[in-house]
């Protein structure tokens, strides 16, 4: 006997989990079942065909910013006059520094940066974005978030994730696995990291429990982006298409036999998409037919930002594509000594591309329906350990209180949602879980959370892991 193997869309012999879990199945039950695996079904014939969201979506795609390794908020967006006053005083909050990693004697530490307030909105900045302060007025600055963990790998799985201990899919897996992509001559989620990856590595970007097919694809940092994108010499597209239709032909005889195996599906299609990408990749890929104008704005050829400012300017060019979610990775912005040195040096990588990014698309008109989050795995803390009277003023980890900020794809843009306390250490007003901030951004893509499911380990699991609540002081 054959049962619906759950959450694959393959035929299988059952296992005693699908056994167990069908035993109370009435005919309703039975009924619902069946449908749900036909419609599974004719998800695995092609799943990353284009689909209707549960609502209207604000956001066709998504830019998503990471800034791995935990930005100071209090350095860049979250100004504490306080802190002067403070400034290398014993920090004496009671029992908060007794779970922190470094033990003796801790201190306030005032922020080295300048702020002022840019924009017709007034938006908080350090004065070293010296750039990004110019497209104040389009971005949405969220200062209530808060995440669990204080420890990197676990932090940045949870951000990306949901979940702080990995294997999960992450946001661009789920986002494509609930919309398909409607290039399907390029992947639906593509990430592109720095040269070392970040910690936890690839599994940031996985496709977790879903098929394989929703994964990110990565584009190398250096060198050819996509390794043997490019067949060898003398091989033509017609023996590439006689030598896949062959071993297509192999591999559906074997996933005949053996249904169960959802990876062999994803293996044979991740094929064809290589054979489709050879023709469209290079061109989107190619920054050569780019205005000097264009590259300028984007700091390309600039030592400073080239490296992010090609990252920036390509992913303006993927989501002209249609590629549904692109993730940048930026440096690491762990600072728990020389803040003003680590921080002064990376925000210019970065300030003059985002900006260009930012105006690019509102000039193309893609701004209004492309979302941009920009965000770390968690904040840092009003104080550190190093001893006072020593010039190494750094922050700690800190899940307690971060700044994330959006742009576009509907946000309330020009305005700074939520609050932190007066040192930096915890938010205060508007506080919700990062998880909340997965719901909403699946919202301004036209996702509902709770509807946005997969059967795996004998239960439905999303994003959110167990539900959250859209913030909507977020959406305009």
């Amino acid at each position: 006997m054959k049962f619906p193997c759950l959450g694959s869309g393959a035929w299988s012999s059952p296992t005693r989990r699908d056994f167990l879990y069908g035993l109370g199945a009435s005919v309703g039950s039975v009924a619902f079942t069946s449908m749900m695996a036909g419609e599974l079904a004719a998800k695995t014939t092609n799943p990353l065909v284009p689909r209707d969201g549960h609502f209207p979506a604000r956001a066709k795609r998504c830019i998503f910013l990471m800034m791995e390794g935990g930005p100071s908020h209090i350095d860049t967006f979250d100004p504490k006059p306080k802190l002067k006053d403070l400034h290398l005083k014993k920090f004496t909050r009671e029992g908060e520094m007794k779970s922190r990693m470094e033990s003796g004697e801790r201190y306030f530490v005032q922020s080295p940066f300048a702020f002022s307030r840019f924009g017709q909105s007034g938006a908080d900045m350090a004065k070293n974005w010296e750039h990004l302060q110019n497209v104040a007025d389009e971005i949405c600055f969220y200062r209530g978030c808060q995440v669990d963990s204080v420890n990197h790998p676990t932090a940045q799985y949870q951000m990306n994730t949901g979940n702080r201990f990995g294997g999960d899919p992450a946001m661009g897996a789920w986002v494509t696995y609930g919309l398909g992509s409607v290039n399907q001559n390029l992947p639906g989620f593509m990430v592109l990291p720095e040269t070392s990856f970040p910690q936890g590595g690839a599994a940031n970007w996985g496709n977790g429990f879903l098929p394989a097919q929703y994964q990110g694809t990565t584009l190398r940092p250096k060198g050819s982006p996509i390794l043997d994108l490019q067949p060898p010499k003398g091989i033509t597209p017609e023996h590439q298409r006689l030598n896949l239709d062959l071993l297509g032909k192999l591999n559906a005889q074997h996933k005949q036999r053996h249904p169960q195996h959802g990876e062999l599906a994803a293996r044979m299609e991740s094929y064809e998409l290589a054979f489709r990408m050879q023709m469209e990749v290079p061109g989107v890929l190619d920054l050569g037919n780019e205005s000097e104008a264009i590259k300028e704005a984007y700091g390309i050829g600039q030592k400073t930002t080239d490296a992010f400012g090609r990252k920036c300017l390509l992913a303006r060019r993927l989501i002209e594509q249609d590629v549904r979610f692109v993730q940048l990775y930026h440096a690491t912005w762990d600072s728990h000594d020389f803040i003003k040195r680590a921080h002064g040096n990376l925000v210019p990588q970065i300030d003059k591309p985002i900006a260009a990014l930012i105006a690019d698309l509102k000039e193309r008109g893609l701004l209004d329906e492309t979302l941009i989050v920009w965000c770390g795995e968690f904040g840092r803390s009003p104080d550190n350990g190093i001893r006072a009277g020593s010039v190494a003023y750094g922050r700690d980890h800190n899940p307690k209180a971060m700044t994330i900020w959006f742009a576009g794809g509907g946000v309330n843009a020009g305005h700074t949602i939520g609050a932190t306390d007066e040192t930096g250490a915890e938010a205060s007003e508007n506080v919700h879980h990062v998880r909340d901030v997965h719901v909403t951004l699946l919202k301004l893509l036209g996702l509902d959370d709770n509807k946005l499911t997969y059967f795996h380990g004998g239960r439905y699991k999303q994003l959110s892991q167990f539900g959250g609540e859209v913030i909507k002081e977020l959406i305009g």
